[in-house]
């Protein structure tokens, strides 16, 4: 499908013009005129590079199979040192931010976020995100940092404190949702670089996980 504003003729839709047999009806000088128009090299050559802006952002895979866009990954130049030396946050009781607590829609699915902090645990894939979004506002209005233990979960109280422990390789670490996301079926949590670092798993990308939440 074609992002709006990026809608044209595919080269499938060519592909299966060209198909057409002889044809036996008034249009059939009008549709070969226009097999010889986009059949044209420099004419497809303009198409590809539009489909290609119009596409979704281009992933990498990382060394151990991870993937993340292109124009994110981690900080460069960050040392062993520094990720062990930031701190977890420490859990208190904060107010929540009233705009984060309406229900929404996100890529087509319905939200209802916790309005109070209860019991909450859950099993599922974490990933991270990383330097494309630092700087940038989270839903609570601070700026994503990825040098501090922050997590965006779709329905968590903003904010709250959950402990997040890494199922393959049993560690374990706090962390203070202060983001909404991620929005795909197939992850639950998704957590600032650092906290994936220091939960071992930013070179694999993503990691099986359990949360549970921290009650102050």
């Amino acid at each position: 499908m074609f992002a709006d504003g990026c809608r044209g003729k595919s080269p499938d839709m060519v592909a299966s013009l060209r198909s057409v047999g002889p044809m036996k009806n008034p249009w059939e000088a009008t549709m070969r005129s226009i097999l010889r128009i986009w059949s044209r090299p420099a004419l497809m050559a303009a198409l590809a590079l539009s489909l290609a802006a119009c596409s979704t952002p281009k992933v990498q895979t990382t060394k151990a199979g991870g993937r993340y866009y292109l124009n994110d990954g981690p900080p460069k130049g960050i040392t062993q040192a520094q990720i062990d030396a930031v701190k977890e946050p420490v859990p208190r009781a904060e107010r929540f931010v009233s705009g984060t607590l309406k229900p929404y829609v996100a890529m087509g699915n319905s939200y209802r976020p916790m309005t109070r902090l209860t019991p909450y645990h859950a099993r599922g894939v974490a990933s991270w995100y990383g330097t494309r979004y630092h700087g940038l506002p989270t839903a609570s209005g601070e700026p994503y940092d990825v040098m501090k233990l922050t997590a965006a979960h779709p329905t968590l109280p903003i904010p709250s404190y959950v402990r997040v422990t890494n199922l393959e390789n049993g560690q374990t670490l706090v962390v203070r949702v202060n983001d909404r996301g991620p929005f795909h079926s197939d992850r639950i949590i998704d957590l600032s670089y650092v906290a994936a670092a220091k939960l071992g798993y930013a070179a694999k990308g993503r990691a099986l996980v359990e949360i549970d939440v921290i009650l102050p």
